[in-house]
């Protein structure tokens, strides 16, 4: 079953454990976004959809890049120390995905390495800005304003952690300030509903 029926379950008290949104640090959408089918290309140079290459029950995704001084770091290594608090039931239904918003420096080679340090088992993604921001869009992903050269103000990408489901829907997300402590309890309750 998928994360967001799960979680529309659990939301509505028909869920096993009787889970309330007040039980979950994240955002929960109602109704879900519909995440876009448009795919990018991940750090091996294969094609990388968010919705069609996504077949674990919960995709973690982050919009930020590399150079960034603050933000995308914490948020970063709160996920990681996530990952680490799970049991290996709940890591091996979940990836976590990086896609960045500055491809101009971001090459492959880059964000492998720059995830290498958190998590090998990080996807990094990345592809022309306008696809970027036109698949950031579906979730809810802002990139601030077009620059009249075409690309978009590196500095204005949203801080957010979105939710994707095995539906292809994006039904949580969370704030750059959740901790890794919250995000695998959210993970381990989203994931322990079926």
């Amino acid at each position: 079953m998928a994360v967001v029926s799960i979680l529309l379950l659990a939301l509505s008290g028909c869920g096993g454990d009787d889970v309330k949104a007040g039980d979950l640090h994240g955002t929960v959408l109602d109704p879900p976004f519909t995440v876009s089918k448009d795919a990018l290309v991940d750090t091996d140079g294969d094609s990388y959809s968010l919705a069609g290459s996504t077949d674990k029950r919960l995709t973690l995704v982050f919009f930020g890049y590399t150079n960034c001084p603050d933000i995308c770091g914490t948020v970063m290594g709160n996920l990681a120390s996530a990952m680490t608090r799970l049991d290996e039931k709940d890591r091996d239904q979940v990836d976590v995905v990086f896609v960045t918003t500055d491809p101009e420096r971001d090459t492959a080679v880059v964000l492998r390495h720059y995830l290498d340090r958190y998590d090998k088992g990080f996807i990094g993604v990345t592809g022309p800005i306008d696809e970027i921001a036109s698949v950031g869009k579906s979730i809810a992903v802002g990139m601030g304003e077009k620059l009249p050269t075409g690309g978009y103000d590196v500095d204005a990408h949203t801080t957010q952690v979105t939710g994707i489901d095995s539906d292809d829907k994006a039904p949580i997300y969370w704030s750059q300030t959740t901790s890794s402590a919250q995000f695998a309890q959210d993970i381990h309750t989203l994931l322990g509903e079926s």
